[in-house]
């Protein structure tokens, strides 16, 4: 999936994937994604420039590619339905369940891993402290990104995850979060894989925001690279974690009308990564999704949108029922 339109850099030339049938079923999405895309582009776009015309290339951090630390959870959003979620005192809620309704996914369990947590800046000393990540060690989390107007990363994770969450709720699946702001920080990034290995999950989606330069546009889905080092080993999971990362791209882009990354992917929308240990110790078909770059004024204005935000929740939820029915 390789898109070239206003306000997007020419992606540079693709990385060849072995083309399989899943391959060629996200293909089958892009003329249509494309022309909806051009259309919003048309009509829908009125977020601002970036402040400079500069390429950063974003560093990675535990388990994200955002690398801007924010150290307060400051508002930057006129959207009402971004209002930082209430938090209780204590982590029972983050990895249990609602009953599930019934549906075509009756009997599947999802979850859902909010990147960050909202209290995280209050607990530097915890969540810096190292954990085993199966290839080598790493912090147990960090506070995320943000707009350049305060619009936090942990805000906007955990405001999609509900509205995926009510998305999946209502075709019969058993959605579980690793965290739901009810806890002081973390987990770390090793409990979000064991959260989601316990829970025998079907799918497990961990939900990002970038923290790249202005300039850098577009989503990307991150895919586990093969391990087997330590406590980690993603052989099993590789083919079904990128199954499963095609098909949330494919539908991200025709529900949001958003490209692919123009500076992560080559163009794809596709990751391939090993340094993450909240994937490399997953045992269940994982992946992250990175949807879009907070520090780049146009993705912001669409970021802190909550009608862009229902659009990317049914995007993602689409993406994981197409993958779960097969």
């Amino acid at each position: 999936m390789s898109y070239v339109g206003p306000d997007f850099d020419p992606p540079r030339p693709p990385r060849r994937f072995r083309r399989g049938p899943l391959t060629v079923a996200v293909a089958a999405l892009v003329p249509g994604a494309l022309v909806g895309w051009l259309v919003w582009q048309a009509v829908g776009d009125s977020g601002g420039g970036g402040s400079d015309g500069s390429v950063a290339q974003s560093s990675p951090s535990p388990d994200t590619s955002a690398s801007d630390t924010s150290s307060s959870p400051t508002t930057g959003t006129d959207d009402a339905d971004a209002k930082e979620p209430g938090r209780s005192p204590s982590p029972s809620n983050s990895s249990t369940s609602r009953p599930a309704a019934s549906g075509p996914l009756k009997g599947k369990v999802v979850v859902i891993d909010p990147g960050h947590n909202p209290g995280n800046f209050r607990h530097t000393a915890e969540i810096n402290r190292q954990v085993d990540i199966g290839t080598n060690s790493k912090e147990c989390d960090t506070t995320g990104t943000s707009t350049n107007d305060g619009y936090t990363e942990a805000r906007f994770t955990l405001d999609l995850s509900h509205r995926v969450r009510t998305l999946l709720e209502k075709q019969g699946a058993t959605v579980k979060f690793t965290q739901d702001g009810d806890r002081p920080w973390g987990p770390c990034v090793d409990e979000r894989a064991r959260i989601g290995n316990k829970a025998k999950a079907d799918a497990v989606v961990s939900i990002h925001a970038d923290g790249s330069g202005a300039g850098n546009r577009g989503f990307h889905v991150i895919l586990p690279g093969a391990v087997n080092e330590g406590d980690a080993d993603t052989r099993p999971i590789v083919a079904p974690s990128r199954e499963l990362g095609e098909r949330i791209a494919g539908n991200f882009v025709s529900a949001t009308g958003s490209a692919p990354s123009n500076y992560i992917g080559d163009g794809t929308g596709l990751d391939v990564r090993t340094d993450l240990g909240g994937l490399n110790l997953s045992t269940v078909p994982k992946v992250f999704l990175e949807c879009g770059n907070m520090r780049d004024s146009k993705d912001a204005a669409l970021l802190t949108s909550g009608a862009w935000r229902q659009k990317a929740a049914h995007g993602i939820s689409a993406g994981i029922v197409s993958f779960l029915r097969g």
